[in-house]
């Protein structure tokens, strides 16, 4: 059978909506699924001044956009919602304001059109998506490293979940936030660091990678994020002011210690599974894996350990309802027909793990 799923998606600053179109078979999903549309309204302009979100703003402009996200995604689409066979909708975790603005819009819209309605955990999103992508068979690693999360996830397979490590304080995505912050950068950081790192000497202002050494796949991006206050500091000092070299040098120096810090644990996490050859998948989703370097640097690391790697577009990498929509389709598919939805803070993938230690933006570590 064929399911056309509407997917909404408000868990930080990206009001998304999207149609895809997933083909259910006794097995469970036939990947990969059709996008038929695909709207992500940005927040930028709206947190830029902060530096960062602001979970009040953000929340607002949820509840301001989701029914124009949704328009324009049956529009793109071609489709009215009467065409629609399910609406999937992330639940948790996020920015709570966010995340609830969806569930009720969600709840509204599908008790308005009789349709049913699942509650999706975004991490189950992006741990799908090469699914959705490239049909991806099960079992493969997934690094999901984005602005409020990076764990090393074992997918065994849809609705199974093991964490083999993460970040026991910020996320990549958060720490690239504040770096562009410290370093007088816009918002979001991740893109802006990338782009001044080109000009820059990596070399030149030595960081530390913390934890490199230590065994396990566990990672910290704290003190590195310390690291960098301090040597932008001295440049200041020394200089009397931070020049457009110092700041080149700074960012370049920083996505080399976060690129190397990513590609050695994922190698700990590979040699941790002792997979047979042909049976080494490794997958990566999230924002900062549309980071160029950190994205050869992970390819890198597959390839020396004979792992296969998956990468979505650039445009799947960051929040989207497309994702939301498939992970809907494969709940489907694993018999859930929906049930009661509230929104959640907080929903880690594996739920027998002990939570990471620290807080981000999107809540305590999942």
């Amino acid at each position: 059978m064929e399911l056309l799923v509407l997917g909404l998606e408000s868990s930080c600053d990206d009001t998304a909506a999207a149609l895809v179109r997933a083909r259910i078979g006794a097995g469970g999903t036939e990947g990969p699924g059709e996008i038929l549309s695909s709207v992500v309204l940005g927040q930028e302009g709206l947190h830029d001044a902060f530096g960062g979100v602001v979970p009040e703003i953000a929340a607002r402009a949820h509840a301001e956009r989701l029914d124009l996200a949704v328009e324009r995604a049956l529009g793109e689409a071609r489709v009215s919602l009467s065409c629609v066979d399910l609406i999937g909708v992330t639940a948790g975790p996020g920015l709570i304001g966010g995340v609830l603005s969806g569930v009720m819009f969600a709840k509204g819209l599908a008790a308005g059109a009789g349709l049913p309605l699942i509650g999706v955990n975004h991490l189950e999103g992006h741990a799908l998506t090469p699914r959705l992508t490239e049909g991806l068979a099960a079992p493969y690693l997934l690094l999901l490293v984005s602005g409020g999360h990076c764990q090393f996830i074992e997918v065994a397979a849809p609705g199974r979940y093991r964490r083999l490590g993460g970040s026991i304080d910020d996320a990549p995505g958060e720490a690239f936030d504040k770096a562009a912050k410290l370093l007088g950068l816009g918002y979001p950081g991740g893109p802006e660091v990338e782009r001044t790192a080109t000009e820059g000497d990596e070399a030149r202002f030595p960081l530390p990678r913390p934890l490199i050494d230590r065994p396990g796949a566990d990672m910290s991006f704290s003190g590195l994020k310390t690291a960098l206050l301090r040597a932008r500091d001295l440049a200041v000092e020394r200089e009397g002011g931070l020049t457009a070299r110092d700041r080149a040098d700074l960012c370049a120096g920083f996505q080399a210690a976060v690129r190397d810090l990513l590609a050695a644990k994922a190698r700990a996490a590979m040699d941790s599974l002792g997979w047979p050859e042909g049976e080494r998948r490794f997958a990566v989703a999230g924002g900062v894996a549309a980071n160029g370097p950190i994205r050869a640097a992970l390819a890198a690391a597959a390839e020396e350990e004979g792992f296969t790697l998956s990468a979505p577009p650039l445009r799947l990498c960051t929040d989207n309802g497309a994702m939301i929509a498939w992970a809907a389709a494969e709940r489907w598919a694993l018999g859930e027909r929906g049930g009661e939805i509230s929104a959640r803070p907080r929903w880690p993938l594996d739920e027998t793990a002990a939570p990471m230690l620290g807080g981000g933006r999107k809540g305590p570590r999942a």
